[in-house]
């Protein structure tokens, strides 16, 4: 920076305001045709895509691993190694929006044409998306979607250069994504990858995970199941198993399914890491929700009525008090659009005007001026009484 003195250097901001309107006097009356900033803030921050599938694969004998590209081709948006895209399906003429945690790399969706990859496990029954993605979902079918969403990523600034990931069944997915990236040389981390299963033949993205093993990167399978041959390590992420693999300062990073969080949050504990160094990824829809304290377990077979508030127009529609108001809503064919489903990001932010309502502690991440002017993040809601909702116009 040049210093051309006090009072020169005070008087700047007059000189850049003529020089700006010198600028505009002189400029030509015919608009410019090129918008190099414009094309380049449309090409990292698109919105919503329109996706193809391109590429279906086993993962394991439960998962499939789909492959999409942006229709016509091109680069993909970036977006960080453990982020998550939010898709959106329509099925019998309902939108129904999920999201699913990147299994590929970043730098893959930057090829041309780019692509991003997600692994989904078949449900045991509750789940109508991931077993539609393991059954029904062909190559050449299309989605809307939007992606680089969520804080689940490595940050330098914030996080320990040695990477402990906690991971349990379908969990290890932003984990594969981290591991791709850091082979490539794309991302400078340590990486330690405890993945644990039930069953030694039914490890998600075990080819993949054996072939991105390198000097950075490590797994180690931990195995719950009782299998008298298995020579790995056993039983369940405990933090004395946490310890036998963490070597110095050391960012833990989880992600698997509710259950296992209940369980790591009192492990971690035990680690006497700093807070900022223990990241725990959205688990997605609260599954159980009346085994959380305060909920009242009385109340949830119990069905509502649920009115939903669009400008003038109105539909009452029933609502379950152990499903979420996105879940009846998706039920009716009323669109509430989501992303992480899992009460953080506000993307479903919904202002109730009448009613009672449990919200999920998981994933309670309304601001302080939202629970005071009684505004909900719809998919970590759940109704206790008749409720009235009002939701944006789609």
């Amino acid at each position: 920076m040049k210093i051309k003195g006090f009072l020169k250097d005070v008087g700047g901001a007059s000189r850049v305001t003529k020089a700006r309107l010198n600028a505009f006097s002189s400029a030509s009356a015919i608009p410019e045709k090129v918008d190099p900033i414009g094309d380049v803030a449309r090409e990292w921050h698109p919105g919503t895509l329109d996706l193809e599938v391109v590429k279906i694969s086993d993962a394991s004998p439960t998962a499939k691993t789909v492959r999409f590209q942006k229709v016509g081709g091109g680069k993909l948006p970036p977006f960080y190694a453990g982020q998550f895209i939010s898709l959106a399906f329509v099925l019998d003429g309902k939108v129904l929006c999920r999201p699913y945690s990147i299994s590929s790399a970043p730098f893959e969706a930057r090829q041309d044409p780019g692509f991003v990859e997600i692994t989904v496990r078949r449900s045991k029954g509750d789940g109508l998306i991931c077993d539609y993605i393991n059954n029904d979902l062909k190559i050449g079918d299309r989605v809307k979607g939007s992606m680089g969403l969520g804080q689940f990523y490595y940050e330098p600034l914030r996080d320990a250069k040695n990477l402990v990931a906690l991971a349990g069944g379908i969990g290890v997915t932003p984990f594969v994504s981290m591991a791709k990236e850091i082979k490539h040389g794309t991302m400078d981390a340590n990486l330690t990858i405890l993945y644990g299963s039930a069953a030694s033949n039914d490890i998600i993205l075990k080819d993949t995970l054996d072939a991105l093993e390198c000097d950075r990167v490590h797994v180690v399978h931990v195995l719950s199941g009782d299998e008298p041959d298995w020579k790995g390590e056993r039983g369940f992420l405990s933090a004395e198993l946490i310890r036998k693999y963490t070597k110095g300062d050391t960012t833990y990073f989880i992600c698997g399914p509710q259950v296992m969080y209940k369980f790591l949050r009192e492990e971690v504990k035990k680690l006497d890491a700093p807070a900022r160094r223990i990241r725990f990824e959205m688990f997605g829809q609260t599954k159980d929700v009346a085994s959380f304290p305060g909920y009242p377990a009385e109340k949830k077979d119990e069905t509502f009525t649920l009115t939903v508030m669009r400008g003038v127009h109105k539909d009452e529609i029933p609502a379950r008090a152990n499903e979420s108001l996105v879940v009846a809503c998706e039920r009716a064919g009323i669109v509430l659009l989501t992303d992480c489903r899992s009460g953080e990001c506000g993307f479903c932010r919904t202002k109730v005007l009448k009613g009672e309502y449990f919200v999920s502690p998981e994933g309670d991440g309304r601001r302080a001026a939202d629970r005071d002017f009684n505004y909900v993040h719809a998919c970590a809601t759940f109704p206790l009484s008749d409720m009235t909702i009002k939701i944006p116009i789609e």
